[in-house]
């Protein structure tokens, strides 16, 4: 059985359109790690980490997919299983930086990306790339970029979820009511999670994932 760790409640949903067997870490690290091992305790012999992530290479950009070779955690590299990455579509050129925050400013961004080499970041694929290495299984990373580099996240969009990976909608609202000149960038940001998600469900579709999830690797 692959086990799928998810952020979002959102990207849940889409994985499970395909038959996956699938964990919500609630979009921190450390419900990530939970999600993955919950999955492994209930028999999962492969893990994969799948949703969205944000760009730290310029030249990605909203629905661009990832499929990286490697996830960077504090400096150490965990490689990506190759086999997976093949039932995936293959993997792309890229590594993955395995976040414990929403990177939210675009500076932050750039830096991260001259300093790490990694094309973009999320905030499960850490935990998942570690359970994975405790437990001698394989892992892989698919992942649609929502935030580009150039873009900076809405203050609303950090407070916006709650432990089950949902839009927490009050405070969303509350923090528009503090800050409402960040409207815009919340709608872009929205538009772009559409465009993201759209992505997955398309190459999900193309690369025939209801026998990929379903079926142990």
């Amino acid at each position: 059985m692959l086990g799928i760790v998810v952020g979002l409640a959102a990207e849940a949903s889409i994985a499970r359109r395909f038959g996956g067997r699938v964990a919500i870490g609630g979009g921190t690290p450390d419900g990530a790690r939970r999600a993955a091992l919950g999955l492994v305790e209930s028999g999962a012999i492969a893990l994969l980490s799948f949703g969205l992530a944000g760009g730290l290479d310029p030249a990605l950009r909203p629905g661009d997919l990832v499929v990286p070779r490697g996830v960077l955690v504090s400096g150490r590299r965990f490689d990506t299983d190759p086999a997976l990455c093949r039932l995936l579509g293959g993997a792309t050129p890229h590594a993955l930086l395995g976040g414990e925050r929403i990177v939210a400013e675009t500076a932050d961004k750039q830096m991260l990306w001259r300093t790490t080499g990694c094309a973009a970041v999320d905030l499960e694929s850490a935990a998942v790339a570690e359970v994975a290495s405790d437990k001698n299984l394989p892992f892989a990373v698919l992942r649609a970029i929502c935030d580009p580099a150039g873009r900076a996240v809405p203050p609303a969009a950090l407070a916006a979820l709650d432990a089950g990976g949902a839009v927490a909608l009050g405070r969303v609202l509350v923090s528009v009511g503090r800050q409402p000149g960040q409207l815009a960038a919340l709608l872009a940001l929205a538009r772009d999670a559409v465009r993201a998600r759209r992505a997955l469900l398309r190459h999900l579709a193309q690369i025939g994932a209801h026998a990929i999830f379903t079926t142990a690797t």
